[in-house]
């Protein structure tokens, strides 16, 4: 799918340019065109430091924040590989804990695309390729590689012998690649499963149960499901984990949202599974409290974009799009944290997304929905938004940006007297990205 990636340094836009002219990103799932570029660069995903190897439908990326935190809470040095990035194409790419410098992107860009001729790779393919090359090329003590998009047939699953594979939650996002049923995105996520790498899961109903033993089974390997060989759960605000190694209290995540204490605990799990690089407790107790992951309910400060709004305003920026991550993000605004109040959702997403399933967790919890278009990709319309508003009995309005959006929220407060409103944006990880850029909070 387009990426619209562009990036101010001119040698790494020209490589996004060439990429762009040789790989149009064609929507094809499959391991073959990855695999031929990294046959012509010496494969240099044979040649990483040990990888833990991470799916989900929601939650992989902070799982693999969580992940990165607590090895580098005890000295470790981590390559990290996510997507999609946010603001800058470098936040794919972090190379021994740093974000990869813009002369390294454009050449290891370059490097790929001069031995990509006639393979017709991806986007990702090719950043993926340029990212195993990079970590290749560099010494660190782990590579935490995030799957693209599903499992079995991402770009990433050339990987031959992860130390452990992670799953996080599972639910229904992009059915045109991966199935339509919960079952079928099991089974998809459940096939970066390797020979010797635990396989480990969150709690899954237990229709799911024998699709991933199944996945395991296949490659050889063993399952490791929350609530059977692992658990956590709040208690008195602390996190409590447990397994057969024993108990760990922890911190709560810093992370905005109780989901991600599951998130958190499988990082855990992974890490307690896997024998080839043992953390102390320690750096497992550090982890919540050093955890970030931008975008994922996070409070925005008072920058250029919200300057119009009140000092005592309160603004948090997800880009959750599915039906999982609106029940996440709905289960957080409480009546306590909402101080009575109602949200103005500023809102864009993609028309391909779900947009009555992603929403209904926000019933009663909005004040009025402000609807904005995600340039450069179909999107849904204002009308969309407006005939959910009018059943909830609330006001809509569209706008041509983030900018009107944050102005007319910003008047509504100084009309109704209100010092301290509270906003929610979301609805897509583009919008996010615009929303950080705009308010000079870019990720590092």
């Amino acid at each position: 799918m387009a990426d619209h990636a562009v990036s101010d340094d001119p040698q790494v836009q020209a490589q996004l340019d060439r990429l762009w002219s040789l790989s149009p990103g064609a929507d094809v799932l499959g391991l073959e065109r990855i695999t031929r570029l990294l046959e012509r660069l010496g494969d240099p995903h044979r040649a990483l430091p040990p990888v833990f190897h991470v799916a989900g439908t929601n939650g992989k990326g902070s799982t693999c924040a969580f992940l990165r935190a607590a090895m580098e809470a005890d000295g470790k040095s981590v390559h990290v590989f996510t997507s999609p990035h946010l603001v800058r194409f470098n936040e794919r790419i972090r190379v021994s804990g740093q974000l990869i410098a813009d002369d390294q992107l454009a050449r290891y860009l370059e490097r790929v695309l001069d031995i990509a001729e006639g393979v017709n790779a991806s986007f990702f393919e090719v950043t993926t390729a340029a990212a195993f090359l990079a970590f290749a090329e560099h010494d660190a003590d782990a590579c935490i590689i995030e799957v693209g998009l599903g499992g079995r047939l991402d770009a990433t699953n050339v990987l031959v012998d992860p130390v452990v594979c992670g799953i996080a939650q599972l639910g229904i996002d992009h059915q045109a690649f991966l199935g339509d049923t919960l079952e079928k995105i099991a089974a998809e996520k459940a096939g970066i499963a390797k020979e010797g790498a635990p396989l480990v899961t969150q709690r899954y109903p237990d229709s799911l149960h024998p699709i991933m033993q199944q996945a395991a089974d296949r490659v050889g390997t063993f399952w490791v499901g929350q609530g059977e060989s692992w658990d956590a759960a709040v208690y008195r605000d602390r996190l409590h984990y447990r397994d057969d190694l024993g108990r760990l209290d922890t911190p709560l995540p810093r992370l905005a949202g109780a989901h991600q204490v599951q998130n958190a605990a499988l990082a855990f799990a992974m890490l307690r599974h896997q024998q080839v690089m043992p953390l102390p407790e320690a750096a497992l107790k550090a982890a919540p409290l050093w955890a970030h992951w931008p975008a994922r309910l996070q409070r925005l400060d008072h920058g250029p974009l919200l300057a119009p709004l009140p000092e005592g305003s309160t603004v948090w920026l997800d880009g959750g799009h599915n039906a999982g991550a609106g029940e996440a993000i709905g289960a957080y605004f409480t009546a306590d944290r909402l101080e009575g109040q109602k949200l103005h959702l500023v809102i864009g997403m993609l028309a391909n997304k779900e947009m009555d399933d992603f929403l209904a967790p926000f019933a009663g919890k909005i004040a009025h929905i402000h609807a904005l278009p995600i340039p450069g990709h179909d999107h849904h319309s204002p009308e969309r938004f407006a005939a959910i508003a009018a059943k909830w009995g609330i006001g809509s309005s569209a706008h041509d940006g983030p900018e009107t959006a944050i102005r007319a929220v910003a008047a509504d407060a100084a009309n109704s007297g209100n010092a301290t409103p509270k906003l929610l944006i979301g609805g897509s990880l583009y919008l996010a990205g615009e929303i950080l850029r705009l308010n000079e909070q870019l990720p590092d």
